[in-house]
């Protein structure tokens, strides 16, 4: 059954990981779909695997003029928008010492700031019942060392979920978090980290998830698919944990 046959979708952070695999699915379920990504090398191959009808708009999560100009693509590629999934991050570990200004500044522009500017932009697109799903984590319920810029940014995007709700629902907007546990996607090559200090934060990951495992892009995307559908009307301002249990066991 084609779950969201006729919708309108957008992936950003779309070339890689869950973003590519959400994409993917979305388009086995129906759906037209437009991706972004900041590396152009990255989004033309990406384009390349999801194939030729897959509108890809290369983009800086973290630049707001960017945000807009992707409104205005759509704007005149589709007649309007029905499910955003604000996929795109920057997952940055650190100690508490090692941070500095810049690098704070990037992770909330990239997790806050562009994903709040970017529904904003979007707003005149977006149809009756159209569906935004933020991207959340699991580290915003959890005390994970080295994780703190990052799980604060995160779970900032969980009031965000609430509040926007609250101002966009009598539109028939829905707005929704989809919060992943450890994942095994290329972001975890890039935290930021020295090599060994990233080998001690995976084990310290492996040793959080309760069911013994990461978790895989096509089991997120199969979340994404489920929220991006109509078949999840009735959730609104919620959060949808997907992480093996990290965050309840």
């Amino acid at each position: 059954m084609a779950r969201m046959k006729g919708k309108y979708a957008l992936v950003t952070g779309g070339s890689s990981g869950i973003g590519l695999e959400t994409a993917r699915q979305f388009l086995a379920q129906g759906a037209q779909v437009a991706i972004t990504g900041r590396d152009a090398d990255a989004l033309a191959r990406a384009q390349a695997q999801l194939g030729e009808p897959v509108l890809a708009i290369r983009s800086d999560a973290s630049q707001v003029a960017d945000q807009q100009q992707i409104a205005r693509t759509l704007a005149q590629a589709w007649p309007r928008l029905d499910v955003l999934y604000a996929n795109a991050a920057d997952v940055t570990h650190r100690l508490l010492q090692d941070w500095d200004e810049a690098t704070f500044d990037r992770v909330l522009a990239t997790n806050l700031k562009g994903p709040f500017f970017l529904v904003q932009s979007l707003l005149p697109l977006l149809g009756d019942r159209a569906s935004i799903i933020l991207c959340g984590s699991t580290s915003a319920h959890i005390g994970l060392p080295q994780s703190s810029v990052y799980a604060a940014s995160k779970a900032a995007l969980l009031s965000l979920a609430r509040t926007l709700s609250a101002e966009l629902h009598p539109r028939g907007v829905r707005v929704n978090v989809l919060s992943p546990g450890p994942t095994d996607t290329p972001a975890l090559n890039k935290l930021g980290l020295a090599p060994e200090a990233e080998e001690r934060l995976r084990q310290d990951i492996r040793q959080l998830v309760p069911i013994g495992r990461l978790g895989t892009p096509w089991e997120l995307a199969q979340a994404a698919v489920y929220l991006a559908s109509d078949e999840s009307r009735f959730m609104l301002g919620s959060e949808l944990l997907v992480d093996g249990g990290v965050a309840n066991l």
